[in-house]
């Protein structure tokens, strides 16, 4: 899996392209942490659980029908986000989604289970270029952990806010665009 410090790339990206008019920053909060959200399953390393089954990491919690769940409990907050509800449910739903996505391109662990109930299958992407993180922080305060880092630098966060910026630079353009033509017919 990337750490917990990268699931978050994809929100944070998504939010700054779409401006904080589409994705208020409360939603935005609320989508970082349903990005986090599929890893709580690693307290079944703590409970005994057999690895590979559907209650362990990369399981149920990281399925596509996981994500859905998580996306219409949360969107009923939607006043709250101060968005609407089909906003916020794609918003999240696309943020929870999103963290088997990233895990299913790391180069370790147990596949993704995307199509929990459905089928126990284990996904994996390819090509698998995000380095799988270690699960201790002495782990990934160890050389592994910085090329682990690393790779979910170059492989997740750099070209997830060059896209970022790039939409967000256009939404202005074509918005500044509108308002000198809103203008000009005055």
């Amino acid at each position: 899996m990337p750490t917990s410090f990268t699931h978050p790339a994809v929100p944070l990206a998504l939010g700054l392209a779409l401006g904080a008019k589409r994705i208020p920053p409360r939603l935005l909060v609320a989508g970082v942490l349903a990005s986090v959200a599929p890893d709580l399953d690693v307290i079944s390393l703590h409970l005994g659980v057999a690895r590979g089954s559907d209650l362990a990491h990369r399981g149920a919690s990281h399925s596509l029908l996981a994500a859905l769940g998580l996306a219409l409990a949360a969107a009923v907050l939607y006043r709250w986000y101060r968005a609407g509800f089909l906003t916020s449910f794609l918003f999240l739903f696309i943020a929870a989604a999103s963290h088997g996505v990233l895990d299913a391109f790391t180069n370790g662990g147990p596949g993704v289970a995307f199509l929990w109930p459905w089928s126990g299958a284990r996904f994996f992407f390819s090509p698998q270029v995000i380095k799988v993180s270690p699960l201790s922080l002495k782990g990934l305060l160890s050389p592994r952990g910085a090329q682990v880092l690393t790779s979910e630098l170059v492989w997740v966060w750099l070209p997830l806010m060059a896209a970022a910026i790039f939409f967000a630079a256009a939404r202005r353009r074509t918005s500044g665009y509108a308002k000198k033509t809103d203008n000009r017919g005055k």
